[in-house]
């Protein structure tokens, strides 16, 4: 499930795509408003972003954020990884945190395993086929903002 960090910081990235061709700087405050995300809860987003080089900060009166790179180059399934973590539904089926699930007796013999990385596959392929630019290209990319 797409949590509502993840939708948040997709709404912001998604503005930050749309100020990029005029290389503008957008506060904070604009993007809260414009995404209808309260602000403190997008400015950890935005650290978040910005710590893992997608977005670059800048302070003062002419400050605020923009795009480190290209929308081309920012697949949906980096930024939700930076915000929630693995695509994968179970620990057992994740690429990056593999780990047994606490509940499973052995994972050799488990009947989801296998399930839930073709699950995992499935999605990730979507997630990682999709840009930013894709994703504001798309004629109802403003139903981002109705999440």
């Amino acid at each position: 499930m797409l949590s509502s960090r993840a939708k948040y910081a997709l709404r912001a990235i998604l503005i930050l795509v749309e100020e990029a061709e005029a290389d503008r700087w957008t506060s904070a405050q604009t993007i809260a408003e414009r995404s209808n995300t309260p602000r403190k809860f997008l400015e950890a987003i935005l650290v978040q972003l910005r710590d893992q080089g997608f977005i670059q900060s800048r302070r003062g009166p002419v400050g605020g954020h923009k795009l480190l790179l290209p929308p081309e180059q920012i697949s949906v399934a980096d930024v939700m990884r930076i915000i929630d973590g693995p695509i994968a539904l179970t620990p057992c089926a994740s690429r990056t945190r593999f780990a047994v699930c606490k509940d499973c007796k052995d994972i050799e013999t488990c009947q989801l395993t296998d399930l839930m990385r073709r699950v995992r596959d499935a999605a990730a392929a979507v997630l990682e086929g999709c840009t930013l630019a894709d994703l504001a290209r798309m004629p109802e990319a403003g139903a981002v903002f109705s999440l």
